[in-house]
């Protein structure tokens, strides 16, 4: 489930106890599981990472990148069920990779974890990361978006704004959680075309992907029943509490007040709307 909010908490939380410091070790944890994938090979990745510092941890749309001193830079995608973890993970038979660290930091290790093993862990160097995950594999991170480039991509494909919004080509970071969010928030129908969305309505839709974005992130992301997605401290995200469609089909909308939000399938995801705020126009 990790989206932009969620990755963002995660690298804002290891951050502060990771920047700085040497690796001085890499293990793969014992798991039963699916492996994740790992690239390049487990000992070519470990020799050229250990030793290393770790210059920056930033973040790529849904993925977090530790950058080293030597150049290269760890990458590191949570997809479905991933975390990094600062703490005890929700249990050990899931945990994938530790990283150990120098110094007498609060925390000397990192761990991934990944309950379905659809993660992946990635060592690039600094060309064959702007290779990967620079354009034309991604858009523009979605905080960083202007009007005129949402315009232009807005104009450029007639699919549906949802499916478009989950295209990390058209604008990197958003998933299917926050995109009905956000499309709530603008008041545009996820199914409406996406070439035909006037002006105004673009203006509403940057607004609303910087506003949902940027709340999320000051929760700490959303944490669903399932209780999976976790932050770098393994507490639970809040903004779950602040969500107005997501997976409350039925409820009354608590915009309008009077109608009741809707589920509907798109690109095989569910997307949760209100008919009466959110009009074709």
């Amino acid at each position: 489930m990790p989206e932009l909010p969620e990755v963002e908490t995660m690298v804002r939380g290891v951050r502060p106890f990771v920047e700085g410091r040497r690796i001085t070790a890499m293990k793969k944890c014992r798991c039963r599981c699916k492996p994740i994938s790992i690239t390049p090979a487990w000992s070519r990745l470990v020799r050229r990472a250990v030793g290393q510092t770790v210059a920056e941890v930033t973040r790529i749309a849904k993925r977090a990148v530790l950058k080293l001193s030597s150049g290269d830079a760890l990458v590191i995608e949570p997809r479905m069920t991933g975390l990094l973890l600062l703490e005890d993970p929700p249990d050990r038979g899931h945990l994938r990779v530790q990283w150990d660290f120098d110094g007498t930091g609060e925390y000397d290790s990192l761990w991934f974890w990944d309950r379905r093993g659809l993660g992946t862990l990635s060592l690039f160097s600094a060309d064959e990361l702007a290779e990967r995950l620079g354009p034309p594999h991604l858009g523009v991170d979605a905080l960083q978006v202007t009007v005129k480039q949402l315009q232009q991509q807005c104009a450029g494909t007639r699919r549906a704004i949802k499916v478009a919004l989950l295209d990390q080509t058209f604008v990197a970071g958003i998933g299917n959680l926050y995109a009905s969010e956000i499309l709530h928030l603008a008041g545009i129908h996820p199914e409406q075309s996406t070439a035909e969305l006037a002006l105004p309505q673009v203006k509403r839709l940057h607004s609303s992907i910087r506003k949902v974005l940027r709340a999320a992130i000051r929760h700490e992301g959303s944490t669903l029943s399932d209780g999976t997605y976790r932050n770098a401290l393994n507490k639970n995200g809040t903004y779950q509490n602040a969500h107005r469609v997501y997976q409350r089909a039925s409820d009354i909308c608590p915009k309008c007040g009077v109608a009741e939000i809707r589920r509907i399938v798109q690109a095989q995801r569910s997307t949760f709307f209100c008919p009466a705020c959110q009009r074709c126009e």
